[in-house]
């Protein structure tokens, strides 16, 4: 279970629950940023930028970054097809 840091202190949990963290059933993390949570639930280093604006290979935040350039470049390419379908259509809507 993640929950935030600053809510660590008005955490109250049922005693089947404390059983169970305490036999090591059952975890609670408490994460101060989304990148500590990403890298508990995942194992994989969420990664910091670099000056660049980078990411470190093998990290979440870099599969990420590329995703995001894949739909990036996708939406380019659609609305320069639009446009071009709007030009050779004398201008009008499609």
């Amino acid at each position: 279970m993640l929950i935030p840091a600053t809510n660590l202190r008005h955490l109250m949990l049922r005693g089947d629950v404390v059983a169970a963290v305490r036999a090591g059933r059952f975890r609670i993390h408490a994460v101060e940023t989304v990148d500590q949570g990403i890298e508990i639930l995942t194992g994989v280093p969420a990664g910091e930028a670099d000056a660049a604006g980078a990411y470190p290979i093998g990290t979440i935040n870099r599969a990420v970054a590329k995703r995001l350039e894949g739909f990036t470049r996708k939406a380019i390419a659609l609305a320069r097809a639009r446009g071009r379908e709007r030009r050779g259509n004398g201008g009008g809507e499609a």
